[in-house]
């Protein structure tokens, strides 16, 4: 049986690939995904506001090593050497992995502004990352900002790595664009090697006791999934050598099923690994298999895509076709209407 599949130019043994987690921070939890079927790993997402704070630290720092103090000759600063900030960890730790493991490393960055934090993009390059996701962050609170100022901003950011490096580049981002597959087709042109649909922001709860606004952290669901997998099968053979990669809601073979019939290359696993365990990518792959098996499929190939917007009989079932029926195909439960 084959499950080969290729993503963002890279060959992968399967479609199995975790997205960005804590996972990717210990070398053991990384050799667990891979020795249970994992076919690429996404790290830990390095922040712009961290590399920029670290730079204005150092920045200050050097300042006052130049300028001196009198009363400080005893070196009760610390030398610039023993400095290691947040890019130097993850740079470190893009060679671990490197070192580690067999499959794809890909490098994750989570910014918002094309400033110069960007030019250390090069720097996982020369490490060993095999590609590099830019996951744009981004909730458009301005009211005087368009749509098209929006959109702008993510190009400009793609550009600006593209500039810099030339591995693969993924953009990971969320549904809240007018036209989605426009965008996809414009940053594809702008130098995007693949898509992931999508991003999951989290979203501020409040606190009715406290009167305030509190962070908290809801796991996805599998009917998170629905939205990309719509996307990715409208998407499916649209844009000539764009990867798509499904993100969010991803918890059972199952899912990573439906996607693939739509038509994703690869499925991003987090929440799940994170509730259950590493261990859990290989119950998904041989959930995979098994289906495969019963439905006389011998690759990934032979049935990606099968329900694309491309492959069924009504497309517009993708859209709005069945609005209408769904809602009319809903019952209350009993006794809720008299």
């Amino acid at each position: 049986m084959n499950l080969k599949t290729e993503y963002l130019g890279l060959p992968l043994k399967n479609p199995l690939v975790p997205s960005a987690s804590p996972l990717s921070k210990s070398l053991s939890s990384a050799r667990e995904l891979e020795d249970n079927g994992a076919a690429a790993i996404i790290m830990y997402s390095l922040f712009e506001e961290a590399i920029t704070a670290e730079a204005e630290s150092m920045t200050r720092f050097l300042h006052h090593q130049e300028t001196g103090f009198a009363e400080s000759t005893d070196g009760f600063l610390p030398d610039h050497q023993d400095f290691e900030n947040g890019l130097e960890r993850y740079l470190e730790q893009i060679r671990r992995l490197k070192e580690s493991l067999d499959i794809p490393v890909i490098a994750s960055l989570n910014g918002v502004t094309a400033g110069g934090w960007v030019k250390h993009a090069l720097e996982l390059q020369q490490a060993g990352a095999d590609a590099l996701e830019l996951n744009v962050y981004y909730i458009a609170g301005d009211i005087s900002q368009s749509g098209a100022q929006v959109e702008q901003r993510y190009l400009d950011l793609l550009t600006e790595l593209r500039g810099q490096i030339q591995i693969p580049i993924n953009m990971k981002l969320s549904p809240s664009f007018s036209s989605i597959g426009h965008f996809v087709g414009r940053l594809a042109a702008s130098g995007a090697n693949g898509v992931s649909l999508f991003n999951r922001f989290y979203q501020p709860d409040i606190n009715i006791d406290g009167l305030r606004l509190q962070a908290r952290l809801h796991p996805s669901t599998s009917a998170e999934a629905l939205l990309g997998m719509r996307w990715i099968a409208l998407l499916y053979g649209r844009i000539q050598g764009l990867s798509l990669g499904a993100t969010g809601g991803i918890h059972t073979a199952e899912d990573a099923i439906k996607l693939l019939l739509a038509g994703t290359d690869v499925v991003h696993l987090c929440s799940v690994l994170l509730q259950k365990g590493p261990a859990y990518t290989g119950l998904i792959l041989r959930g995979i298999e098994d289906w495969m098996e019963d439905q006389g499929f011998e690759s990934v190939e032979d049935f990606r895509g099968r329900v694309s917007a491309l492959s069924v009989p009504n497309p517009a079932e993708l859209e709005r076709a069945n609005y209408i029926n769904v809602l009319d195909s809903y019952s209350v439960a009993p006794g809720v209407m008299t």
